[in-house]
């Protein structure tokens, strides 16, 4: 099936980029808010959830800048999942920007999804 790829940005007011950063890229962080367990092997991260695993691999990742992984299921193919910070020209505020890809009749659901997740990261962060 072909996904379709698509971003989504989320402002987030006062936010601190080493929190930020740290939410989006270091084990303890993502578990605050993405999955229930996150374990790192190296570039290798299975997250958990409902104690179902599924393992995404780090592909790209930029300090204070951005994370790119790859769902095992999408190895050798041009699909990922990225998050990067980015400032807000105009505010100065911190937006995290989601990129990802879904099916036609994926779209909404994993849209949702995001905005689920990204509300917990605010939530847990205070950002």
């Amino acid at each position: 099936m072909k996904k379709t790829k698509f971003n989504i940005e989320y402002q987030l007011n006062s936010a601190s980029p080493s929190v930020l950063w740290n939410s989006i890229s270091t084990p303890l962080g993502l578990a605050e808010w993405f999955a229930d367990v996150v374990v790192v092997k190296e570039n290798e991260y299975t997250f958990t959830w409902d104690n179902n695993d599924q393992t995404a691999f780090l592909i790209q990742s930029k300090p204070t800048s951005f994370v790119r992984f790859q769902w095992e299921e999408d190895f050798n193919s041009e699909y990922y999942f990225e998050l990067k910070i980015t400032a807000l020209q105009v505010t100065g505020d911190l937006a995290l920007i989601v990129t990802d890809f879904a099916g036609p009749d994926e779209m909404e659901d994993l849209s949702l999804l995001w905005d689920k997740q990204i509300e917990v990261l605010r939530r847990k962060t205070g950002i």
